[in-house]
């Protein structure tokens, strides 16, 4: 995104064709529960409620009733140097409720079978490193390549 709204304009400038916006809206999924009809969009600060409902309505046809927003300030935190530095800029969250009878539902992008299948490999991962940690015990702590 550019810092700048909109470009200088110069008196006998060629006239603009093609109106891109400068701004990008992220999705955001919730942590809490929210209703079905609502939304939650990661935007640029200079956003206002109007850009963010004329941007969902002229180019996705979403139908927004109401558009609520709240800005995130990212806390300070300290480098090496002990400056303070952002570890990121400083965003803003719209909440979006859309038009009576829409719903969005995020999408499942990880089915919960290959969650089963992980939680099995990390369980057996555990039991072989309880087996190496009694071979060791044994030992006194010393590894098996560490031979006398």
């Amino acid at each position: 995104m550019s810092k700048s709204r909109y470009p200088l304009y110069f008196f006998g400038n060629p006239q603009r064709r093609v109106f891109f916006t400068d701004f990008c809206m992220k999705l955001i999924k919730n942590k809490k529960p929210m209703p079905p009809n609502m939304v939650t969009f990661e935007c640029d600060l200079q956003m206002t409620k109007f850009d963010i409902k004329n941007y969902l309505q002229n180019i996705y046809k979403v139908p927004v009733a109401r558009v609520n927003t709240r800005i995130v300030y990212v806390p300070f935190d300290r480098n090496h140097k002990n400056q303070r530095v952002k570890l990121r800029e400083d965003y803003k969250l719209a909440y979006v409720t859309l038009a009576e009878g829409q719903t969005f539902e995020f999408p499942e992008l990880f089915p919960d079978t290959e969650e089963k299948k992980n939680e099995e490999m990390a369980e057996e991962l555990k039991d072989k490193e309880k087996k190496a940690a009694k071979l060791l015990s044994r030992r006194g702590g010393v590894p098996n390549w560490f031979s006398i």
